[in-house]
């Protein structure tokens, strides 16, 4: 059993997958940075100094006064909507790089000829054989 797990993890797939979540955790790291100390302040500031990270609904009568999110936590659910919609973005923004990174390899496949679903092109012998057996289907 040891043998078949060590196998296992020594493939090549196990190990490109390891290898994809550490970048994409920290990946994920330089887009929470980017959102929250690039993006949200500039939203913040064309909004005229909102912050989206204090936005929530309490859900107890345990939080008066409109604490920060953080205390208001501490002090009772609340429902932390603006915190979401930082996360939204993260989302947002991870997403779009991914599709433009995908889009792009795309590109360079087809540029290389490397897309898996086409056959290489016949040889000379293999394209007169395939003559020869649609003549004999005709038959």
């Amino acid at each position: 059993m040891l043998a078949d797990f060590r196998k296992f993890a020594l493939r090549g797939n196990v190990i490109d997958l390891a290898i994809g979540v550490i970048i994409g955790a920290a990946f994920s790291k330089i887009v929470d940075s980017l959102v929250n100390d690039v993006i949200m302040p500039i939203v913040g500031a064309v909004t005229g100094g909102l912050d989206f990270s204090n936005y929530y609904v309490p859900l107890t009568s345990a939080i008066h006064d409109h604490p920060a999110y953080a205390d208001a936590k501490k002090a009772g659910a609340v429902l932390g909507y603006g915190q979401f919609l930082t996360v939204a973005i993260n989302f947002l923004i991870i997403a779009f790089i991914l599709f433009l990174v995908v889009r792009e390899i795309g590109k360079l496949e087809r540029v290389a000829g490397l897309k898996k679903d086409e056959a290489p092109p016949l040889t000379k012998t293999e394209a007169l054989l395939t003559d020869i057996r649609d003549l004999l289907a005709k038959r």
